[in-house]
């Protein structure tokens, strides 16, 4: 049974905060600053790091250069070379994946209050993005009692996150790319959590979630072991699959998950395995544990693994 904060009172009428304008994305694909309107606040979105054609220089920079002073702040919890620089910068928030897990942790009601209105949420797609932007618009309080545990397990991929969480994921698993699901998430979240057409959406993307298992576990068969790394090509037309469940099956076979899909290498290990493939592939930022390079790394990235004392 998951504990909900309460939201009504005998014979109150419920009200809600207003929602401001959601814009999902990636560190490595920003809207344009013109499509944030107003005041700014930028939540689990990593610095760019430098591959596939992409770089701080190229993406994070003129994001924050076209925002300017509209920029209120920048909350973040993934590694990169570059944070340093935004030190004295108070608008930035910046930690490492050691020291926190997942983002909605540091979403903080005094750091919400700090901030002031603001008009538009620049958030990750992934749960723990979607729970930071939901925590932000309430206020800094979690949607529901354990969230932000929730948002970490899953974000590290250890612990048990409650069913809510767990369904969630799946669903944004299945339709990573649907912007009107991932409104859907935060409008269910900061409203309550209520029966009805956001749950219903919610839910029929996380069946659809279970039908890319017959995919993964296909795919897992052609793991091959090549010292401490585990490695698959996903072919040039796998079928439909969770790549995070891929890499997780991966890493029961060894330290180290690869896998090969469209032109580039995803790179895991377990959140607390003490890996940092940032620092042994010489790349600029990102989660320590969690990488993706081009494929043309492949053989120099598992030579680096298995020599790695």
């Amino acid at each position: 049974m998951i504990a909900l904060r309460p939201l009504l009172s005998s014979g109150a009428r419920v009200s809600f905060p207003s929602i401001p304008l959601l814009l999902f994305a990636s560190p490595r694909a920003l809207p344009s600053p013109e499509k944030a309107a107003g005041r700014v606040v930028v939540l689990d979105l990593a610095f760019a790091a430098a591959g596939g054609g992409v770089s701080f220089e190229t993406v994070t920079l003129p994001f924050i250069k076209g925002l300017g002073e509209r920029l209120a702040c920048w909350v973040d919890h993934h590694d990169h070379d570059r944070h340093h620089e935004y030190a004295s910068d108070e608008r930035f928030v910046l930690a490492t994946k050691a020291e926190h897990g997942a983002c909605p942790e540091m979403v903080t009601a005094e750091l919400v209050r700090t901030v002031g209105p603001i008009d538009t949420i620049v958030t990750h797609m992934d749960l723990d993005g979607l729970y930071a932007a939901a925590k932000w618009i309430l206020g800094g309080v979690e949607p529901y009692r354990g969230a932000d545990d929730d948002a970490r397990a899953v974000d590290t991929r250890t612990g048990e996150p409650r069913p809510v969480a767990r369904r969630i994921d799946k669903a944004l698993r299945a339709r990573f790319r649907d912007a009107n699901l991932k409104r859907a998430v935060v409008q269910w979240l900061v409203t309550g959590m209520p029966p009805g057409g956001h749950d219903d959406t919610i839910e029929e993307a996380a069946r659809e979630f279970d039908v890319r298992l017959d995919g993964t576990a296909s795919l897992a068969r052609r793991y091959a072991v090549r010292g401490r790394v585990a490695y698959v090509d996903a072919g040039t037309r796998p079928p439909p699959y969770d790549k995070s469940d891929l890499l997780l099956r991966g890493q029961i076979m060894a330290e180290v998950a690869m896998v090969s899909d469209s032109g580039m290498l995803t790179i895991a290990a377990g959140y607390d395995s003490g890996w940092n493939f940032v620092t042994l592939l010489g790349l600029d930022g990102g989660m320590p544990t969690r990488v993706t390079v081009p494929v043309a790394r492949t053989e120099e990235a598992i030579a680096a693994i298995n020599a790695y004392r």
